[in-house]
């Protein structure tokens, strides 16, 4: 307000002001309208660039919390996969222990016997023992069947069923221990060398030995299943296998 004092002064004393003291008042007016006018640019100027300010900061925010959006929208769909996998955990660890459970079963299925008397502890006859081992064979669960024909042997070695189980638990072998299985055909041939299973387990012993590329072992085994045997099924098979090994 001071710097406009004599602009003030000079206006309560226009009358008697001269012509030339008018023009200064004049063009110093002039001048503080200027100077008005800088100020108002000056002040639109900041004001534009404080609106533009906010405007960035709005956008940064719009922005972050896009960000934020789509960060709880994978957090969300993480967890629902995650508990995805728990329940599918769960399920397997339920079936698991079911098929522990029915293993356990299976298990239980051929009583221990009492080796003085032959017969199983739970009154179980042998043969309904053989057939259940059977039966355990027949459905694939081979431990299952090689245990329940190793206590039926136990519990009535003499049975008339006795070389079948033994053969049996040769044959749960066959697939994986080829060495088990020679061992209990070979067992087959010495303990009941009049059953029926003797020659069918002279054959496999054959095979085998064919299998693991010991031809000599196999011409053996073929050689005695048509010379001990020779009116069996497999002294015919036997016939054809030397054959072909060229005997």
């Amino acid at each position: 307000m001071r710097r406009y004092a004599p602009i003030l002064g000079l206006g309560l004393l226009g009358g008697c002001a001269l012509k030339g003291d008018v023009r200064k008042v004049e063009l110093q007016v002039q001048d503080v309208r200027a100077e008005l006018q800088h100020l108002d640019s000056a002040r639109t100027a900041d004001h534009a660039s404080v609106v533009a300010l906010l405007d960035g900061v709005a956008a940064t925010l719009a922005a972050q919390q896009l960000v934020l959006t789509q960060l709880r929208g994978d957090v969300r769909t993480d967890l629902q996969a995650i508990r995805q996998e728990i329940s599918t955990l769960q399920e397997l660890t339920g079936q698991s222990q079911q098929r522990l459970s029915e293993l356990r079963r299976r298990l239980e299925v051929a009583p221990a016997p009492v080796p003085d008397s032959g017969v199983p502890a739970t009154g179980t006859s042998p043969g309904q023992m053989y057939e259940l081992s059977l039966q355990q064979y027949r459905r694939g669960s081979l431990a299952t069947a090689r245990i329940g024909f190793r206590e039926f042997l136990r519990a009535a070695p003499q049975h008339e069923r006795a070389p079948d189980a033994l053969f049996y638990i040769g044959e749960t072998f066959a697939g994986e221990h080829t060495d088990s299985a020679a061992a209990v055909y070979e067992a087959v041939v010495r303990q009941y060398p009049r059953s029926v299973r003797a020659p069918a387990a002279l054959y496999k012993l054959g095979l085998l030995a064919e299998q693991r590329g010991d031809v000599s072992a196999a011409r053996a085994h073929f050689s005695r299943v048509v010379a001990g045997y020779p009116r069996s099924d497999e002294a015919n098979l036997a016939r054809d296998k030397l054959q072909r090994l060229g005997q």
